[in-house]
């Protein structure tokens, strides 16, 4: 078996077929155009060439984008003099007793008892601008819709089902069997991924006539994450692992604190379990920088470009093998 997120290049969306019963429609009248904000002068400018190469609607020269850049990383060099240490000792503020209620129900969600019990966790209200972000580039159309259904003035109980839904809102996905030991999952949402597989017992397949007399199902399965605004507490840092666009949309409304789940991690061991790939891959980045990325950067015009770029979907595609043979008996 092997799973793989793609672009989708030889496939498009309408080219998929699938069953009525278990696909859900995407949008097809979103703007095939989306503004982007990207960080620069952190990330290499090789990455950030290679980005605008790769998204950006129309480019400027590669000369102009090397200036911006190295202008960008002048900056970073400025702001690791005079804010070194920016990113230490986070403050962490208990709920009130006004979220009780809100509380009491968001702790039922199975996605919290059994997605964060690896590491003690709480949750807690954070202060937006001192988390440290690894996310690069945010998308500032889906943003901007945050922004609109939140309004002006959200009050604590809708900040807080916005950073904790747990109602668990489903984006457009659409998925088909497209080959006989293929299966392709697409969505407009960057977090359709993987969830991993599961081993099932006859009885718990439902409502599904049965090819045979089932002795097991292997499930593997795709769909989204929790959705929750969650940070990591790792080295004296809080890093946020998942939720920029709505961090981002919170703080562009005014909201400085916010509710998190963080997860408090004691190791670099328990960071490889708990933490996204970009983290794992250099986390002295993001704990041992004397001013790593953080979410208030996303607000310094001279560390960041806006452009359009084209959007695109996420595709999930999943592959198995089977092999029956005859084997000695023990």
């Amino acid at each position: 078996m092997s799973v793989s997120p793609e672009t989708p290049q030889a496939e498009s969306m309408a080219g998929l077929e699938p069953r009525a019963s278990s696909a859900i429609e995407c949008d097809g009248a979103q703007d095939p155009v989306a503004e982007n904000l990207y960080l620069i002068g952190r990330p290499t400018l090789q990455d950030f060439l290679r980005f605008m190469r790769r998204h950006a609607v129309n480019p400027p020269g590669k000369g102009v984008l090397i200036e911006e850049w190295q202008a960008a990383n002048e900056c970073v060099r400025i702001l690791k003099k005079e804010e070194a240490g920016a990113a230490d000792t986070p403050p962490m503020c208990r709920m009130g007793s006004e979220y009780e209620p809100l509380l009491i129900e968001f702790l039922k969600d199975p996605l919290v008892r059994h997605g964060f019990n690896t590491v003690p966790t709480d949750v807690v209200l954070v202060e937006l601008d001192r988390l440290v972000v690894y996310q690069k580039h945010i998308d500032l159309t889906y943003a901007a819709r945050l922004e609109s259904r939140l309004g002006p003035m959200p009050g604590k109980e809708q900040v807080f089902r916005t950073c904790l839904p747990y109602d668990h809102p489903r984006p457009p996905v659409k998925w088909a069997h497209v080959q006989e030991n293929r299966f392709v999952f697409m969505s407009p949402s960057n977090d359709l991924r993987f969830l991993g597989t599961m081993e099932l017992q006859s009885a718990h397949i439902r409502e599904y006539p049965p090819p045979g007399d089932l002795v097991g199902v292997v499930g593997i399965g795709v769909g989204f994450g929790c959705n929750f605004l969650n940070a990591i507490y790792a080295e004296n840092r809080l890093i946020l692992n998942n939720g920029s666009h709505r961090a981002y949309a919170l703080r562009k409304l005014g909201i400085t604190h916010a509710p998190c789940i963080v997860q408090h991690v004691s190791s670099r061991d328990e960071l490889d379990v708990v933490a996204s790939s970009d983290i794992r891959n250099d986390p002295d980045l993001y704990l041992k920088h004397p001013r790593p990325m953080m979410l208030r950067d996303y607000f310094l015009p001279k560390l960041h470009k806006v452009m359009p770029v084209h959007r695109r979907l996420r595709q999930v595609t999943v592959r198995f093998e089977v092999e029956e043979q005859y084997v000695p008996m023990p």
